[in-house]
């Protein structure tokens, strides 16, 4: 029977604590959630679905497997890693909301031994995939707007190209605790988009303003570029939405491109829930 790490989980519909029985999670009110074989939990009720299946499809989380496996954006996962390892009063709790199939949530396990780590997607094809790397992180199905998770038990929560919802975070924090969050910059891939689209219309993209919850501590914009070609710049593409946009003729083009050389920016921001509000 697979054990289970619910020590900081709730029950998405009464907001009671979980605990293990037998192979499922249950509240004192006796909500039910059965570990799926695979090591995952589905913590996402049906009222809080936006689609009857939301989230990544299978064929674009098995490109972005393929791709952050061949290790293009480790640089990004350990500006990550450093920020983490910055927190005050250390790490010992970590939620990756919008964890997809688990790359960096993996990398966060292996840097911080010991560390309780959630893993939360709304995908459940992203979570049952992530399950596959390790049964040491509490894999759910979850929705980043409704954690299932306690109230100020989280030293740190991580969003890696994913959203930011400031006040629900805030929530899962505790005092001083910190958000960790990656956002595309306004060059991200741009050497891509000008294959796929006719225009591309210019952006200036910045991290979108707090609303008091939390208080940024710092942001830095990094780049770096790669070289691509054949299996892994079709995998670069098929794990992003420009994969659902590109014409025909753009594929052809881009699958006769013997490779590519492409520019990553980011922004990373640290944003840390303040002791006393």
């Amino acid at each position: 029977m697979i054990q289970f790490n619910c020590s900081s989980l709730i029950c998405p519909l009464c907001g009671q604590s979980l605990h293990q029985q037998s192979g499922s999670l249950v509240c004192p009110d006796n909500h039910t959630y059965d570990i799926a074989r695979q090591g995952y939990v589905n913590l996402l009720p049906v009222q809080q679905k936006h689609s009857l299946v939301p989230g990544d499809t299978p064929e674009m989380l098995l490109s972005r497997r393929n791709f952050l496996n061949s290790g293009y954006y480790s640089p990004i996962c350990a500006d990550i890693v450093n920020a983490l390892g910055e927190i005050p009063g250390g790490v010992s709790e970590i939620v990756d909301v919008g964890c997809g199939e688990g790359y960096y949530t993996a990398e966060f396990l292996r840097r911080f031994p010991g560390a309780r780590i959630v893993g939360a997607d709304i995908s459940k094809a992203a979570v049952k995939m992530a399950a596959s790397r390790t049964k040491e992180i509490s894999w759910i199905t979850a929705t980043a707007s409704h954690l299932p998770v306690a109230d100020n038990t989280a030293d740190a929560v991580t969003a890696v190209f994913s959203l930011l919802c400031e006040e629900e975070f805030a929530r899962v924090l505790r005092p001083g605790g910190r958000v960790v969050e990656v956002t595309s910059g306004t060059e991200h891939l741009m050497e891509l988009k000008q294959i796929i689209y006719d225009d591309v219309f210019e952006q200036h993209k910045r991290p979108k303003p707090l609303n008091g919850f939390l208080k940024e501590v710092g942001c830095e914009l990094k780049r770096f570029r790669m070289t691509l070609g054949g299996s892994q710049l079709a995998d670069l593409l098929r794990m992003t939405p420009h994969t659902m946009r590109i014409k025909p003729e753009k594929r052809e083009i881009l699958e006769a491109t013997p490779s590519l050389v492409l520019t990553v920016e980011y922004y990373v921001r640290v944003m840390e829930l303040p002791s006393h509000r």
